[in-house]
């Protein structure tokens, strides 16, 4: 097996909290930006406690993300480009391997509050025999996560069914019954119902356990 010890530096977008979760039930509308950024704490904490990861790398203009996502140890970038999600995303790798060089990159989705370090280390384990690869997520139709072992090899086709675009594109799918917290995403009520199966973290969990349970 490759050793990946510390080898892939993940970018995280996080957009405007105030534009975030809108697929959630009415019944959190309350809540919708405070939940985005649970999500965010939780997915960079545990992505930064990966052995195989050497940095995070934040992508926001919303500067309440970019002051606890710091102090929690993850670089952050504004969203110079302001063109779009994937513009972002290059605009953030590009600065990754800069601070990083030699490492591997990727884009990892900011709403993974289930995420296990343990897992998200086997995937990019995984990817480490791949010059590109992609985590399709658990609805098998978005996508998680996409890694390139260079810069120039990295390009992120996030959007709509982007799992197919990205196998379209030549990455290789990395799968397994082993990896479910790195797929699963929480858009939605149902969503956020299997995470909590997964186990939330804590910055997910403490926020939940002050809202009343919602259908």
């Amino acid at each position: 097996m490759p050793d990946t010890h510390g080898r892939w530096c993940l970018v995280v977008p996080v957009k405007r909290l105030a534009l975030a979760k809108t697929r959630m039930s009415p019944a959190y509308d309350l809540h919708r930006r405070d939940l985005a950024l649970a999500f965010a704490l939780d997915t960079t904490k545990a992505a930064l406690a990966s052995d195989a990861v050497r940095a995070v790398l934040v992508v926001t203009d919303e500067p309440e993300v970019a002051d606890l996502l710091a102090a929690a140890g993850a670089d952050v970038v504004g969203d110079e480009p302001d063109a779009g999600l994937n513009p972002a995303l290059a605009h953030g790798a590009a600065a990754a391997a800069a601070a990083h060089p030699g490492c591997g990159v990727g884009a990892l989705s900011a709403d993974l509050p289930s995420l296990r370090s343990a897992e998200l280390s086997r995937a990019l384990e995984r990817a480490a025999s791949h010059e590109t690869s992609f985590v399709r997520d658990a609805a098998g139709i978005g996508t998680t996560l996409v890694l390139a072992r260079s810069l120039p090899a990295f390009r992120p086709e996030f959007g709509a069914d982007s799992a197919r675009r990205h196998a379209a594109a030549g990455c290789a799918e990395i799968a397994g019954d082993d990896i479910p917290s790195v797929r699963q995403d929480v858009d939605t009520n149902d969503d956020l119902a299997v995470a909590r199966l997964l186990g939330l973290g804590p910055q997910t969990s403490q926020l939940l356990a002050g809202i009343r349970e919602v259908g």
